[in-house]
């Protein structure tokens, strides 16, 4: 049986620094992390936008309020220092027409609260921005949204955690738990500590240490559809006006770190947890369980779910994502439109008790473990913040659960 002081399960970016954090608070202490995949950042970590947020979405009392500002400075500086290509293009927020004005002075209002640099523009301002923009009256510009390849970052952080001393066990996947041991696919630890990082699966794994009574992951498949116009045909981020009252920000235009252009993304329901292509990674259990899940949100939920998962599967068919980017953008065709990039699931956690998905990160723990349930986006732009407030809560110890609203 190995044994390690700090068991960090999981190998994204979120698991990753909160192994680096570990390994910084105890130099003394041994620090394994694990991950089932044959490399790290194989699921969200590596199939997230790139885009680095600013942090004027989310209310003041939120934890996504508290790292999102933070966490692109501290994310942009890594990237800096580590020679890591970043593209400073902005961001813009357009409205379609008069009654998205008021959600539009929301999230101006949201900045200003959380110290996030915002710009009113007309809607002439804004064309001098970027010539192809569409808005209504006015629009928002955000000078510190910031595009980057996130498989590199992760990359890098998972070289930067062994260069500190970090055990990184790649092809590795958690089993069980027996007694004081967890059992893996290799084998067995004796751990003083577990970090559960494990994205998908983290519901799962905390509920074998007593946590995420109340919690269930809800899949969804996000999918980007990429324009063949050259590099530079926009010149920032174009972000419709979202609805607050879901988690997901609408179809929108990415600018990625060499400048090139894509559109998304959606947000599919899925019927099992890695439902990246056709079927597989299927799972027998997890598609009659999930379905169960959403069957019950058709007919009782505290938001649409009905309505939200026929909008989103619209969105596979290319023409209706393209119209739908037609609405913020001139000039956009189908026919430059004809390659989807590789699926991305989002770890939604979803209150089964409350029937609502929860919009904010959610952590449990106790003097033994800690359970990162929700660490959805911005969760990237948060993570080293984010993971040094985690390793702030195992310092404390006892028995507690984290959820911000």
């Amino acid at each position: 049986m190995a044994t390690c002081d700090f068991l960090v399960i999981g190998g994204g970016v979120i698991g990753i620094n909160i192994a680096r954090e570990l390994r910084r608070d105890y130099p003394d202490c041994t620090v394994t992390l694990i991950e089932k995949e044959p490399e790290a950042g194989l699921h969200a970590s590596g199939r997230n936008s790139g885009v680095l947020h600013a942090g004027f979405y989310y209310g003041a009392s939120s934890l996504k309020a508290k790292f999102t500002r933070t966490g692109n400075l501290a994310m942009t500086e890594y990237c800096k220092a580590k020679g890591i290509a970043l593209n400073p293009c902005g961001k813009l927020v357009v409205a379609k027409d008069a009654s998205e004005l008021d959600t539009l002075d929301e999230l101006y209002r949201r900045g200003q609260v959380n110290g996030v640099p915002l710009d009113r523009l007309t809607a002439e301002e804004a064309r001098k921005i970027e010539p192809r923009v569409k808005t209504y009256a006015r629009a928002l510009f955000s000078p510190s949204t910031t595009s980057v390849n996130p498989t590199t970052v992760v990359l890098a952080m998972k070289a930067d955690a062994q260069a500190e001393g970090v055990r990184v066990q790649t092809g590795e996947a958690y089993l069980r738990r027996d007694g004081g041991a967890i059992v893996t696919s290799r084998g067995r630890y004796q751990a003083g500590y577990v970090v559960n990082a494990a994205g998908l699966y983290a519901d799962k794994i905390a509920r074998d240490f007593g946590f995420s009574e109340r919690y269930r992951i809800l899949p969804f498949k996000g999918l980007y559809c990429y324009s063949d116009e050259p590099a530079g045909a926009l010149r920032t981020n174009i972000y419709p006006v979202p609805n607050l009252r879901n988690p997901f920000l609408g179809v929108h235009f990415t600018v990625t770190a060499d400048g090139h252009v894509k559109i998304g993304p959606t947000a599919i329901p899925a019927f099992w947890r890695e439902q990246y292509e056709g079927l597989g990674n299927f799972r027998l259990d997890e598609l009659v369980d999930i379905s169960l899940r959403q069957t019950r949100l058709f007919f009782g939920s505290n938001f649409d779910f009905k309505s939200l998962a026929f909008e989103e599967l619209r969105k596979y068919v290319r023409s209706h994502l393209v119209k739908l980017a037609g609405e913020l953008v001139s000039g956009v065709e189908v026919k430059n439109y004809r390659r989807w990039g590789k699926a991305g699931i989002r770890a939604q956690l979803l209150d089964i008790k409350a029937q609502k998905l929860e919009m904010d990160f959610v952590f449990e723990h106790d003097d033994r473990s800690m359970h990162v349930l929700n660490a959805v986006s911005p969760g990237f732009t948060c993570s080293i913040p984010f993971s040094r407030y985690i390793c702030d809560h195992i310092k404390s110890g006892g028995r507690q659960a984290q959820l911000a609203g």
